[in-house]
């Protein structure tokens, strides 16, 4: 097993080698004239004058013209053409425009356009151990053609697959809502772990000559079985945080109220500074409207 490891890792990887074919319009004129020159040599001088010499080298120029023929080809922008010869790898070519190569070569082309991998929502968990639904979009592209072809199966499927292993990773080294203002959560689209993704998915498809661009999360929700417990926890989170900061906004406007009325020349005891503080905080923390009471003060008959 630690055999098979190494030589894993030790793999050589296929790399791009540029291969410059030759020019199309030049091989096609090239290429009439040694048809019509062994037409003409097989019809004007070897029928006319009965050379069958002259006739069979006419022949043999038109069937090497037509199958000449079968070498031109186009490559368009943002495309690429990995070129095989009897099962060797010649090279890559790159460029752009109407070109002629050997015809008895075999060429399979590649896309180098930026594309979308629109994955499927899974369910993993996150780093605190709760079953989430996530799913992710990357966009990619093919940065070596060589690598494409003759290292993987499909890199397409191979993408797809390690994809999948990436977010899993990624969902399980982090929370799906944060803990603290300092640590980055998965519902907060983080930098970091956007980062981390990219990061992590082009390790994984290094091998297959993939470059990924850029990686969004494009689902994250709780899994059906926990989600609604979840959101009670939220919503008892969020009412939490609500009353702390209306009861911090509450003591900030009594410790005010009572500032403002001592710099007035208003002095009042413990007791009275008490009943106000009361009386202020009831007005200001009640979920309802208060309906206020006056004191009219007291009378004898």
């Amino acid at each position: 097993m630690q055999k098979n490891l190494i030589d894993i890792s030790q793999k050589r990887h296929s790399d791009d080698i540029l291969f410059s074919p030759k020019n199309g319009c030049l091989m096609l004129v090239l290429n009439f004239i040694l048809f019509f020159g062994g037409l003409g040599m097989a019809i004007g001088f070897g029928i006319t004058h009965g050379l069958q010499a002259l006739i069979s080298i006419g022949v043999i120029c038109m069937v090497i013209s037509l199958i000449f023929f079968f070498g031109f080809f186009t490559n368009e922008p943002n495309e690429a053409i990995v070129v095989l010869f009897y099962g060797s790898y010649q090279g890559t070519i790159r460029e752009n425009g109407f070109f002629w190569i050997n015809p008895l070569s075999n060429f399979i082309r590649v896309s180098l356009k930026s594309r979308n991998l629109d994955g499927g929502v899974i369910k993993v968990n996150d780093k605190g151990g709760c079953p989430i639904e996530i799913a992710i979009v990357v966009v990619w592209n093919v940065n070596n053609a060589a690598q494409a072809i003759f290292d993987v199966e499909s890199y397409e499927t191979y993408l797809k697959v390690n994809s999948e292993s990436a977010i899993r990773h990624i969902a399980s080294s982090y929370p799906y809502d944060k803990h603290n203002e300092t640590e980055p959560c998965l519902r907060g689209l983080h930098p970091e772990i956007i980062d981390h993704l990219i990061i992590e998915m082009q390790k994984k498809t290094k091998d297959a000559g993939i470059e990924i661009v850029d990686a969004k999360i494009t689902h994250l929700a709780y899994s059906p079985e926990i989600s609604n417990a979840m959101l009670k926890r939220q919503q008892a989170q969020a009412i939490i945080e609500a009353r702390q900061a209306i009861i911090q906004g509450a003591v900030g406007i009594v410790r005010e109220s009572i500032s403002s009325l001592e710099n007035m020349n208003l002095r009042m005891n413990d007791d009275q500074k008490a009943n106000l503080v009361t009386n202020l905080l009831v007005v200001l923390c009640s979920e309802n409207q208060v309906s206020p009471v006056v004191n009219t003060g007291s009378s004898r008959i």
